[in-house]
């Protein structure tokens, strides 16, 4: 098994593309006026928006902008580098600014504009380099 991708489903799925567009740095490919994909070499983060949740069985499915327990994930080069790009652009956004966690990786978490947390992490200590090499 390979895990793929993560979806989140969105009422404004133009105003989530321009967001990762805009932290990433990396464009987003819109396939139709409901889907959008922004790719990497180890995964995918799929935008839907919430007409798709139709073709999953109908509305209840999912609920957008209402995640409470989830961490989206985008390693960076340098994580200092990325809060000085963006810390003027993204304002209240920002959650927390830089910071070396206790398992070695420098964090920056932010909010899409649907509240879904974002984590931007450099590994930084030489166990969290190692957990990363190869």
């Amino acid at each position: 098994m390979k895990f793929a991708s993560v979806r989140l489903i969105t009422a404004d799925l133009q105003r989530l593309v321009q967001f990762y567009e805009q932290v990433t740095g990396v464009l987003v490919t819109q396939y139709t006026p409901d889907f959008a994909e922004l790719q990497t070499p180890t995964a995918t983060l799929a935008i839907g928006s919430t007409r798709t949740l139709a073709l999953f069985g109908g509305e209840q499915v999912a609920t957008a902008a209402n995640n409470h327990s989830a961490i989206l994930e985008f390693r960076v080069q340098d994580v200092d580098v990325d809060y000085q790009r963006l810390a003027g652009v993204l304002g209240d956004a920002i959650v927390q600014v830089p910071t070396t966690m206790p398992w070695g990786n420098r964090s920056l978490l932010l909010r899409d504009p649907d509240g879904n947390l974002v984590n931007f992490f450099t590994p930084v200590t030489p166990e969290a380099l190692r957990k990363f090499e190869g």
